[in-house]
């Protein structure tokens, strides 16, 4: 038996191509609804956040569109991208990224409270300030309110960790997610989560402070988990 190559593709991106083959060669026509994330998931034996990510990546390709209240529908092959995957095969997938988050920004808010100076903890509440007072998207300061809290680790580097996901964050398979499910309410519940962390770095409790973002963080991935019907699911995040 001759050796076959090994399958280094991102989860997402083979059940994305599993799905586009089948929209491809007509078994989902323009138009037609596809099946929940749920039986998709079963039928596939991955979890669902995999298979959201998989339509997330569709969509940007232009294979389905998302549309909220409704659900993920297939829709002309005329508005695809010209080379579909070129652009997505080493992007992170979103809720991957959210673990990742979740495991390196609890503990730099854990360091943060040990060790963060006045000028530190000033900095990340000049941040969640500016996030609290924005018109428009809040994000940019969401994220200089994470990246304030690894500088104050003073760890170098898990500074540079939290700075390449928050790369990783800005790229279309986040962008996309994020424009689904952000909203003016959605942003009041992230601040208060984000005031619980800062409240717990400025107490130089590192145990809360561990907790509060964890909590944070747990919290985005169950609002990105909703179902596109927008009821929810209680979406769990292991991969």
């Amino acid at each position: 038996m001759p050796i076959q190559p090994i399958e280094s593709r991102r989860l997402y991106r083979q059940i994305a191509d599993q799905i586009a083959s089948l929209i491809d060669r007509g078994d989902y026509q323009h138009g037609t609804r596809l099946p929940p994330e749920r039986n998709l998931a079963s039928q596939l034996s991955v979890s669902r956040p995999s298979v959201r990510e998989a339509l997330i990546a569709l969509e940007v390709e232009g294979y389905v569109e998302v549309r909220m209240g409704s659900g993920v529908y297939v829709i002309d092959a005329r508005h695809r991208s010209i080379s579909p995957q070129t652009a997505l095969d080493e992007e992170t997938g979103p809720f991957e990224l959210i673990v990742a988050r979740r495991l390196v920004e609890a503990e730099c808010a854990a360091l943060a409270a040990r060790s963060a100076t006045p000028e530190q903890i000033a900095a990340i509440r000049m941040s969640l300030d500016a996030m609290t007072a924005a018109t428009q998207s809040p994000l940019p300061h969401d994220q200089e309110f994470h990246v304030a809290i690894a500088q104050a680790s003073n760890n170098s580097a898990l500074l540079l960790l939290v700075e390449t996901m928050w790369a990783e964050r800005s790229r279309p398979l986040f962008a996309r997610l994020e424009h689904h499910f952000g909203s003016p309410v959605i942003w009041l519940d992230a601040i208060r989560e984000h005031h619980a962390v800062l409240d717990a770095i400025t107490a130089h409790d590192p145990v809360a402070a561990r907790k509060a973002m964890r909590r944070h963080i747990d919290q985005a991935a169950r609002r990105f988990g909703r179902n596109w019907q927008g009821r929810d699911p209680s979406t769990n995040t292991d991969q």
